[in-house]
């Protein structure tokens, strides 16, 4: 298997040869890794200022493949096991050396060239047999919306007898200006979903790659049932997970040309990634050891704060049992040392109802929750959670509805996620916070959290609530 990709020092806006610094893959010294089923092997056969190109070349043992149980072939074809195409067409298993050979590269990391990584490049990709089920049309419909120029071109069965027809291999080419974070993770993602065959067990695990491989795009694109399907296999339970988690995750229908912004190393940072390191900051000033995260959704900011040994109890609740099940997943809980066990409490339970279990705690947190709630139910989500469970603190995130004309795929008036039943400006959220703060015997202050524009103000925002009783 063969994947070639090239950048010339326009398209870089650098020495082409720097995309060796992008991939973390010297140009002088080639790099081979043993894979399941043979050995994937990184060269560079040119490498000049002008213009470079990386091969990842694959070498599948159809005899490890077997041996390792991912080369079967269906019953009753046992010579199928060894005569395959494996070893020639682009498939899942590609995909799984890309990865390992590349992970840092797909993370956005480059602490040699931040500025590089962080901005798109002009990349060209060819795979010359890639397994396409659904044609030509289907490459395009899934590499098209995420800005590709596609060139599939079928292989014919056999040259010499063109009335045999095409096969269902193609020559692939993308040319495009791209992060090269993004262009390999849609290579990671999308090699299998054309092939629509997985070499390996596929388990809850790929859920998790997926989205992680997907986030930023996956949620937005049309394809988006389609690609989930086919990458984990078709099974029914997989996907209708995946599908609901990439709908919680941020800009489910949004790009990421707004919702990031580029850290102190270079690195593209999603809004989730600065909400939490906002709650965080917040929590830490607080000097709060006993934390509740309400709506805690799949735990992203459990398992942060059970990371840090300053938290006692981390409790953690939601409304849903499913997104419970994929936070104990997330956790590791069945893995948790006893001590690490003691200090989480995870049960579910509605931010609408008052649950004895969450009084006298130092803070709790309501991240992108309030948004999800109906307004006719609002009021008897404050008497629980400031009335009743009365925590010392109250962080509370919510979008700021007047950014969103800052995102070029967001229809005017549409929400950023469909089960948003309302999105406030910034002094409708102040009018509420400041009334839920006088009711309860709060004081609240307010801060912006990601880019401020001067105009629109930040993409998200955020109220601290604090007990008078104890300020």
């Amino acid at each position: 298997m063969l994947l070639t990709i090239a950048t010339t020092s326009a398209g870089l806006g650098a020495p082409a040869s720097d995309l060796g610094f992008l991939l973390h893959k010297n140009p002088a010294r080639p790099q081979s890794l043993e894979v399941a089923g043979g050995t994937a092997q990184v060269i560079y056969p040119e490498a000049t200022e002008e213009r470079c190109q990386v091969a990842l070349l694959l070498e599948v043992d159809p005899i490890a493949l077997v041996r390792s149980g991912k080369g079967r072939a269906a019953e009753g074809f046992t010579l199928g096991q060894y005569v395959n195409d494996r070893p020639y067409a682009a498939s899942s298993l590609l995909a799984v050396a890309l990865g390992k050979l590349f992970r840092t590269a797909m993370n956005g990391r480059c602490d040699a060239r931040p500025e590089l990584a962080a901005r798109p490049i002009g990349l060209e990709i060819e795979i010359p047999a890639l397994p396409c089920s659904g044609g030509p049309e289907l490459a395009d419909r899934l590499f098209g919306p995420l800005g590709w120029s596609v060139e599939a071109r079928p292989i014919p069965l056999d040259p010499e007898i063109p009335e045999w027809g095409d096969s269902r291999y193609v020559v692939l080419r993308l040319r495009g200006a791209l992060r090269l974070a993004d262009a390999l993770n849609h290579l990671y993602v999308l090699l299998p979903v054309l092939d629509d065959a997985k070499h390996y067990w596929v388990g809850s695990d790929e859920v998790d790659k997926l989205v992680r491989a997907g986030g930023g795009w996956l949620g937005a694109h049309p394809e988006k049932e389609l690609i989930t399907r086919r990458y984990l296999a078709h099974r029914r339970n997989l996907t209708d997970s995946a599908l609901e988690r990439l709908a919680e995750a941020d800009g489910a229908v949004l790009t990421e040309d707004v919702d990031t912004e580029v850290g102190d190393d270079g690195g593209v940072v999603p809004l989730a990634v600065q909400r939490r390191a906002a709650v965080v900051d917040v929590l830490r000033e607080l000097g709060a050891r006993r934390v509740a995260d309400l709506g805690c959704g799949e735990g992203s900011l459990v398992a942060e704060l059970l990371r840090d040994g300053r938290y006692d109890e981390v409790v953690a609740t939601d409304v849903s049992a499913r997104a419970l099940t994929w936070a104990e997943r997330r956790l590791h809980v069945n893995e948790m040392s006893d001590r690490q066990r003691e200090r989480l409490r995870l049960f579910q339970s509605s931010v609408t109802y008052a649950d004895a279990r969450l009084v006298g705690l130092d803070a709790a947190v309501l991240m992108e929750v309030i948004e999800h709630v109906d307004p006719p139910r609002l009021p008897a989500l404050a008497r629980a959670v400031f009335g009743t469970a009365r925590p010392a603190n109250v962080v509370v995130t919510t979008p700021n509805a007047e950014y969103n004309v800052l995102f070029e795929s967001l229809p005017a008036g549409e929400f950023r996620h469909p089960d948003h039943r309302f999105e406030w400006t910034r002094s409708e959220f102040r009018e509420w916070a400041d009334g839920v703060g006088r009711e309860h015997g709060y004081d609240v202050s307010f801060r912006a959290v990601g880019s401020d524009d001067p105009e629109v103000g930040p993409p998200t925002q955020l109220a601290l609530f604090r007990l008078k009783e104890v300020v």
